[in-house]
């Protein structure tokens, strides 16, 4: 069933962590959101850990994979494109949300690569942190965070 949120996307760039990108797509499957995962993959899809963060939800994502970033940035709206780090003034918050949105995250290690947050640099979106000493949040926690501020947005 088509959702007005079914069209949002969350995108992950060559993830590592199992256990975050199954949380993460049992989000995307609570939401009917898209996820994109952008190869390589740190891990194989058939992982335990994947699996069982998923639960037994996976029938129920919609999935795509890409060969790699640039396949995937060559065929999108870059109108459509909201980058996540932690290397911009842009606070989510600011940002006005649309269907067929997409949110890209980064790998947990290093995030987005620089070249393509310069590239972006207008469509560079951060969380704020209050406390200096903590460089990041999980990746499953900021994807919830941004995907349930654009499904508020939406409902509007």
């Amino acid at each position: 069933m088509q959702t007005p949120y079914s069209t949002l996307h969350i995108v992950l760039v060559e993830p590592e962590i199992p256990p975050n990108t199954g949380s993460i797509a049992r989000l995307c499957g609570a939401t009917d959101t898209v996820l994109d995962l952008i190869h390589p993959l740190g891990f194989a899809t058939d992982n335990k850990h994947l699996k069982r963060a998923g639960l037994d939800y996976w029938p129920h994502v919609q999935i795509n994979h890409w060969e790699n970033l640039d396949t995937f940035l060559q065929a999108q709206d870059e109108n459509k494109l909201y980058f996540l780090t932690t290397k911009s003034k842009n606070i989510y918050t600011s940002a006005q949300f649309n269907p067929g949105d997409k949110f890209i995250f980064g790998k947990e290690t290093k995030g987005l690569p620089e070249d393509i947050l310069s590239l972006y640099s207008d469509r560079c979106l951060t969380i704020p942190m209050h406390n200096p000493n903590i460089r990041s949040l999980n990746l499953a926690m900021a994807a919830g965070i941004v995907l349930y501020e654009a499904l508020r947005q939406i409902s509007r």
